[in-house]
Order: structure tokens, then sequence, then C-alpha cells
């Protein structure tokens, strides 16, 4: 069934025209070599079928039912006709977001706003002013920069859970390991699951458990993980191998490894921080984010710097370790140099990025940092000063409204996926669709205008029609009336 009959201003179809496909088709087919394997999957179907995932907030196996039923979608993904079979499996999803990395997202979002914004210039018929080029071109522009934090999807983390988790883990891998050499012992090692699971519970169902008795829960705790891990190195002296294990047993075992390593220390100084704590046995690479917010004064998940430009937002910098945002002003400042030929003429960003080095930079350069710096605010400020930096703060809410966008509306709220290479992407696409859904926006409000503006001269056209028709005849009924009397005057 051929997709010649669809409408050209469904949302899919003018989607489909913003995304620059061609320009990175051959990058992503340098990842597979062609005598190798079965035919991969165009880039297209992969990255339009990431894009569907997250503008419609579903699962991966409910994108692949949504395509199958949708010819919109399945022309949205490249598919030259309707077809009633799936164009591939729910799993090829996670091969996806391995295949396209945070970074290609990154550079498809800039050169698709970059082309779209070309678009809607055209369309709207606005010609720049063109400026002579005399040295550096002055600085023009507002940049605003923030950070948040993207939580992923794990319960929340506490000492005693996880040690509970490290421990079921190791029993499971000493279950494999001594399976595949039950010939060669004649007894399995114990490993007291039975009794560790009744000491957790007795904690975790008391509800006014105090911290004497946490913490001699957590002490029984890695003691039983202690064992279980000298268990595995006995089971592997004794001829098991790693390779009976699949590829998560083995990461859940490295990081076992690195738990017991770290909640011990913290045990024995009596401390709840320790650098790079694993806050999820499954999810390794989460780390706590201090945000200080109200209500959520921690978070579990990836750190995002980011910066908006004309309604329009981009990830510069993705870690799922705390650092500090500030230290990334000079280079997004610089990276705005780089796409639009000049410095930005403002820059507005919350009270942690006017750091006394941040201001000298921006002063150098001739460009106003907004807002007042850090330290002890000065006692004379004019009223006008005071004007500027309540609309400053303003202008600053709009990345604010963004991000209420990206996690209302789409998944930066709370991050599904489970390996570190997947969540990067899936949280870099987040930004790519919302800056597709601006770009749409603007491109339906132009046709919305273009039509209206046709129908209004239509409109138009019709008046002065009917307004010469109804002067024609007033003029006629006129004359005949000046006839009529005449006549009767004669009479």
């Amino acid at each position: 069934m051929p997709l010649t009959k669809l409408s050209p201003e469904n949302r899919w179809v003018i989607m489909a025209e913003l995304i620059p496909w061609e320009e990175f088709e051959e990058e992503y087919a340098k990842q597979f070599k062609i005598e190798k394997g079965a035919p991969a999957k165009p880039f297209k179907m992969a990255l339009g079928a990431l894009i569907i995932k997250e503008q419609l907030g579903i699962s991966d196996r409910e994108t692949v039912e949504q395509i199958k039923e949708n010819p919109y979608l399945q022309y949205f993904i490249g598919l030259e006709a309707y077809t009633f079979e799936p164009p591939f499996e729910a799993s090829m999803m996670v091969h996806f977001r391995q295949r396209i990395n945070v970074d290609l997202v990154k550079r498809i979002n800039e050169e698709m706003v970059k082309r779209g914004r070309e678009r809607i210039e055209q369309k709207s018929e606005k010609k720049g002013v063109e400026e002579e080029e005399t040295g550096e071109r002055k600085n023009k522009g507002k940049l605003i920069l923030d950070a948040t934090c993207a939580p992923g999807d794990i319960k929340y983390p506490t000492d005693l859970e996880i040690l509970n988790q490290g421990r079921k883990a190791t029993e499971q891998i000493i279950d494999t390991l001594y399976k595949s050499i039950k010939g060669k012992l004649k007894k399995k090692p114990r490993t007291y699951r039975n009794i560790a699971r009744i000491e957790y519970l007795r904690i975790v169902k008391n509800r006014r458990s105090t911290k004497k008795e946490r913490r001699e829960a957590i002490r029984k705790q890695l003691k039983y993980i202690e064992k279980n891990l000298v268990s595995i190195e006995k089971l592997i002296l004794e001829g098991a191998t790693l390779n009976s294990l699949n590829k998560r047993q083995r990461n859940l075992l490295e990081a076992v490894k690195k738990v017991h390593e770290q909640q011990l220390q913290m045990w024995e100084k009596e401390t709840k921080s320790v650098p790079e704590r694993i806050v999820s046995i499954t999810q390794p690479h989460i780390r706590p984010i201090v945000r200080g917010k109200a209500g959520k004064p921690t978070e579990f998940g990836a750190k995002l710097s980011v910066s908006y430009v004309d309604n329009y937002i981009f990830l510069d910098r993705i870690s799922w370790e705390n650092f500090n945002e500030s230290g990334d002003l000079q280079e997004q400042i610089e990276k705005f140099k780089q796409t639009y030929g000049c410095y930005p003429f403002s820059v507005h960003a919350d009270r942690i990025y006017r750091s006394k080095a941040n201001k000298d930079w921006c002063k150098q350069r001739g460009i106003r940092l907004s807002g007042i710096g850090l330290g002890r605010p000065p006692k004379n400020i004019s009223q006008e000063e005071r004007k500027q930096t309540r609309i400053d703060e303003a202008f600053r809410n709009r990345i604010e409204g963004k991000f209420g966008q990206a996690k209302r509306k789409f998944s930066l709220d709370l991050v599904k996926t489970k390996l570190k290479e997947t969540s990067e992407t899936a949280i870099a696409m987040t930004f790519l669709v919302v800056n597709l859904c601006q770009l749409l926006r603007q491109i339906l409000l132009l046709l919305f205008s273009f039509s209206f503006i046709s129908k209004t001269f239509e409109l138009d056209e019709q008046i002065m029609i009917m307004k010469t028709y109804f002067i024609n005849l007033f003029t006629a009924v006129k004359v005949i009336d000046l006839e009529v009397n005449y006549w009767l005057l004669a009479a």
C-alpha cells in the first residue's frame, strides 16, 4: 500500500522534513560491516523510532505497535509503503540508543535547529540587515545558562537495602558457578541466605529501629557479602570460570565488590559519604546529586549543563558526578561565538555563575553578566539597576519553563533506561524533541498566518465586489426615482 495520500500538513510529515537525516546517515553506517551479520536498520528508522518514543511518551514495545498501526509514523521512519508487519523488534530500541550516542544526538539537534530557523525565516520573508565585515562583529543576542538533574529510575537508596541487594546478587552468582562445576565439588559453599534475610527483615519491618540496631544489621550484611565473595574466589580456584556468568552477572559482581568496599569504609569511619558512592547495584553509574531544592535536596541521576538561545535549548554537558556548573560558562559562551559568529550581548544565569573570574572574563569581552555577583550585596543600588535585575530574572525564567516542559511532558523527570550510554542518549533525545516541537509550533503558526491572510484577502475581495454591486444598485434606484418624480411633475 503506497504512502502517497498523506496530508502534507500532518505534524509527522512536517517534522520529517525538519530533521537532517541524510547528513548523518554515512556516519551511522560506519559502525557496521557489510560482510558480517544481517543488514542493519537505516539511520532514519533508528532515529525516527527514538523520536516517536520520546514524543508520545510510551514504552519500547508500544512504540513498535504504534508504528505498525499508523501510516504517518511509518512515513516518518522512512518506509516507502504501508505494511501491517512491525519494521523491527522492540529489543532493537536498546541497540538504537547504543549506536546513536549522546554526541551524535547533540550534533543532530544543533543542525536541525539551524535548518529549521533558516526555513522559518524564508517562510516569514524576513531579511536580516547585512553588517559591515570590519573586524569582529559586535556582541549580539542573549544567552541563558542553567543546570538541572535527570533522576534515574531507582528505589530511594539506603545502606541496608543496597547491601541486601548485593548479598542476593552474590548468592545467585554462587549458584551459577557451582552448577558449572557441580561434578568436581562434593558440597556447595554455604551462604546462610535464610538467616541473612530474616535479620534484614527484622530491621526493615521495624518502624522504630535505633541507630545502634541499624548499624549492627549493616555489619552483619557486610559479613555475609564478604563470606560470599570469598566463596566465589574459591569456586574460581576449583575450576569455575566467569564465562559461565552472563554479562549482567559479571557487572553485578564488580558492583558488589565496590559496594562492599565503600560500605565497609563508611561503617568503620561512621560516616555517610564516600567518593563515587554507588547507590544502585543494577545501575552503578548513578550518583547522588546534592541540589538543595525544596522537597528534593538530593536527586539520584545525571547532572546536566544546558544553554538556551532564542527559544531553543541545547545540552552542553552531561555527567553522573556532581560538578560546579559555573565552570562551564566560558566554554558555553565560546560555543555561542563559534555558532553565531559573535559573543552574546548579555548572559543570564543563576547567582552561582557570577563568580569574580566569570565576571572579569565577561567584562573583557564586553558581555553583560546579569544579576548581582557573589558575596554581600552592595548597599547603594539605583532604581534602574533594580529594575534591570528584575527584567533579567524574568527573562532567565524561560529556561525554567523549558525544564518544566522536558520533565512534565517528556521523560527528563524519570530516565527509565538502565545502561549508562543508553540513559545519556535518552536524555539528549529529550532536548532534541523539545526543540523539534518548538520548530513544529512555529511552522504551524506560519501556515495558519498565511492561511488567515489569504482568507482575509479573499474576504476583502468579496466585500469590494458586494460594495460595488450595492453602489451600482443604489445609483440605479436613484436614477429611477428621479425619472418617476419628473413624470409626476409633468403630469
